[in-house]
């Protein structure tokens, strides 16, 4: 098997040093290159002692390579890559920088004007469930965000199907690590533990992400979605509840029904290695470590509303792992290269 070449751009980061882990078992990839501007010049193995496997010095800058990935900050990701994009390089992105296709979005939910307009036409959204045939020709690919992965592989059944009323409930609860490495007061451990806190109640960055990609499914009739993170004093994971009202007629609103809607599922996602359709409510900790969505379809009988719960690993299929497939499929690879891993439990 031919072995690419592999950087990693901010490996000193959460995301960035998973890559680097799940990337370390790869048969068909070499890491040649790891940056970290604050730890430039040190081994990694003194910087991340779990790591030092990967016999490399952090550098300031990428060395070249067959495919990059950036796990840069919002717009600096961006000034990073585009240079690399245009040189040919294959790049997948970690960052926000390339999810939205409109460029007018980023000032409202990033704070910047974005870099580089010219390459979003170019950039394919990395949710490869849906976007398989787009992502292995790709040059750039935008990795989802951690939260608009579960839901969107949540409802995106029930959309295409036209099950639901375009009007969507998501309530997500994340483990702490989804807040990145970067000290800060909001995720020290005294303030976090034994408490659950709702934020970003007037409108989370991830909102027109999940509206895209689901509306894309009916774009004359576009997903209002109301999204509330919450943040539990746990490392890893994403539990999301998802809700809509059924559309009268569509699916019975019964036990059969329930049966019915399950065997939808399973059949949107059949073949597909990382989303697993499962009969009872999943727990974040079953998908813990590993590049796999749980799924749980099922209808409120009383309310006429679909619920549909879904647990992966943020920084597995919210992040690295997705990222990880994304490049599988960009180097011709079969997907699951270096994600066979089942999930780590209890």
């Amino acid at each position: 098997m031919k072995q690419f070449r592999i950087a990693i751009i901010n490996i000193t980061g959460y995301i960035g040093a998973e890559v680097a882990r799940l990337l370390y078992g790869h048969p068909g990839v070499q890491i040649i290159s790891v940056t970290g501007r604050s730890e430039a010049g040190k081994k990694l193995g003194k910087v991340m002692p779990y790591l030092s496997d990967i016999d490399l010095v952090i550098e300031a800058e990428p060395r070249e390579a067959d495919l990059i990935f950036s796990s840069l900050p919002h717009k600096a990701s961006a000034e990073a890559i585009a240079p690399l994009v245009k040189k040919g390089v294959k790049v997948v992105d970690l960052s926000a920088d390339f999810r939205l296709k409109d460029a007018a979005e980023y000032p409202r939910w990033y704070d910047f004007t974005h870099p580089a307009v010219e390459l979003l036409p170019k950039a394919v959204y990395g949710l490869t469930e849906l976007h398989r045939s787009e992502v292995a020709p790709a040059s750039l690919v935008a990795n989802p965000g951690c939260y608009p992965t579960g839901a969107i592989l949540a409802l995106a059944p029930a959309v295409k199907a036209g099950l639901i009323q375009p009007d969507v409930i998501v309530d997500s609860k994340s483990g702490v690590s989804g807040a990145g490495r970067t000290p800060s007061l909001g995720t020290h451990y005294a303030e976090i533990n034994e408490s659950v806190s709702a934020y970003s109640l007037e409108g989370h960055r991830h909102i027109p992400e999940i509206v895209q990609e689901l509306s894309a499914f009916h774009p004359d009739k576009p997903v209002s979605v109301t999204f509330l993170p919450h943040l539990v004093p746990m490392t890893r994971g994403i539990l999301s509840s998802c809700y809509a009202r059924l559309v009268e007629g569509k699916i019975a609103v019964s036990q059969q029904g329930i049966a019915e809607l399950r065997q939808h599922y399973r059949e949107f996602y059949k073949g597909e290695p990382f989303v697993k359709v499962v009969d009872i409510p999943p727990q974040t900790k079953q998908a813990w470590g590993s590049n796999l969505c749980l799924l749980h379809p099922t209808i409120d009988l009383r309310t006429n509303r679909l619920i549909v719960v879904s647990c992966i690993d943020n920084l597995v299929k919210g992040g690295a792992g997705q990222a990880i497939q994304n490049m599988n499929l960009m180097l011709g690879f079969p997907e699951t290269t270096g994600l066979e891993a089942l999930p780590v439990y209890p």
